[in-house]
């Protein structure tokens, strides 16, 4: 069964934002919670878990365990999506409160196309 669009397009995401954890990983450092140690680090394993996670959803051999390791990632991720949204509203920009709680909804539809790759495999 063909990979579904919604699962693409989360490819394509999965690799753009992979890539940006690892050349430019301070612009992910505010979204960090406090509690969790070592950011540099988790940053970089995550870009990495990004990318991985895109090619395995993208080759139907590893499509079904990347697609949950895929859900995995997102919901890992969620809390630091999260931060950023809070820390928004002390913000004086609109346009950066609107993008950190707009990405907030965006959550769904992304499990929901790794969800639907990793049901794609047969």
């Amino acid at each position: 069964m063909p990979l579904p669009r919604s699962s693409r397009l989360l490819v394509g995401g999965f690799l753009a934002s992979g890539a940006v954890h690892l050349a430019r990983p301070e612009v992910y450092e505010p979204l960090m919670p406090a509690w969790l140690p070592a950011h540099r680090e988790v940053i970089l394993a995550s870009g990495v878990a990004e990318l991985a996670c895109a090619v395995g959803m993208a080759l139907p051999r590893t499509r079904r365990v990347s697609g949950w390791a895929s859900v995995a990632l997102l919901l890992g991720v969620w809390p630091g999506n999260l931060k950023m949204a809070l820390d928004s509203n002390r913000s004086r920009s609109t346009a950066f409160k609107a993008l950190a709680w707009g990405r907030m909804p965006l959550q769904v539809p992304m499990i929901g196309a790794a969800v639907a790759a990793a049901r794609s495999a047969r």
